[in-house]
């Protein structure tokens, strides 16, 4: 049961509007989106609004906020409810550096192993190749030791992105519990796809050996890819490259 009370469609189409001042606004027929605390939708770039406004077109009978992601994403940018800093978001990212998915391995058995050392220090090489660090794996209860020069490495290449792309990129970390897996997937090394099958790899091993509810697998996996592929995508449309018009084509092939 979603969290969210059901709305009826209200309106016929949702358009966008250039904002007093710069930016973007989203108008619901004539009424202007307003944001969970009643600020006024206003989004900094024509390719985000129109991708929010593009969701709620997407609304039928029945508004289903649960599947509105990259609007949620630009709320809480807008919002910020938990008034959290540019400084403190970062930070909270950079946490994921002390328990990175990839970085903590299994001993046993072999095959999953030997599946973790395949699949994971493909990604982990070639960051370390790029950037020049050393990030180092464990096995069973150690802590990986993660050095200064790397954690400052990674803080100078969350500070080149904006407030709003922060918020993203902060999602794309907590779907995956992987700053890494995360930034292969923002610099776009790897796929949504890939990047799913790298987090859920001792999952997937796991389910393909003793079985699973095969409907609640699907529905889940399911909601896993959309919320990484919003939040790559809302990275991208807060990006410098991208301040384009966003057109049909990408937003019906997103990733």
């Amino acid at each position: 049961m979603s969290i969210f009370p059901e709305l009826k469609k209200f309106y016929k189409n949702a358009t966008i509007t250039h904002a007093e001042g710069g930016g973007f606004e989203v108008n619901l027929d004539k009424r202007k989106l307003k944001t969970p605390m009643g600020n006024i939708f206003k989004v900094p770039n024509e390719g985000l609004a129109m991708a929010v406004a593009g969701e709620w077109n997407a609304q039928d009978k029945i508004i289903k906020k649960y599947n509105m992601h990259i609007t949620a994403l630009a709320n809480t940018a807008i919002d910020n409810p938990t008034h959290r800093t540019r400084d403190q978001v970062i930070n909270g990212i950079l946490e994921y550096l002390d328990t990175d998915t990839l970085c903590y391995r299994v001993e046993h058995p072999q095959e999953l192993v030997d599946l973790q050392t395949k699949e994971w220090d493909a990604i982990l090489n070639w960051i370390m190749e790029r950037y020049h660090i050393y990030i180092e794996a464990t096995t069973g209860f150690g802590v990986p030791t993660v050095p200064t020069e790397t954690r400052e490495i990674f803080r100078q290449h969350l500070q080149s992105f904006n407030d709003f792309a922060l918020v993203g990129y902060q999602q794309a970390v907590e779907v995956v519990r992987s700053i890494f897996i995360a930034y292969a997937l923002i610099d776009r090394h790897i796929s949504v796809e890939k990047a799913v099958n790298l987090s859920r790899l001792e999952l997937d091993f796991q389910t393909e050996k003793w079985g699973n509810v095969e409907w609640h697998h699907d529905v889940d996996l399911y909601e896993y890819r959309a919320r990484l592929a919003s939040a790559a995508l809302f990275v991208y449309l807060n990006s410098n490259e991208s301040r384009t018009v966003f057109t049909k084509r990408s937003m019906e092939h997103p990733i």
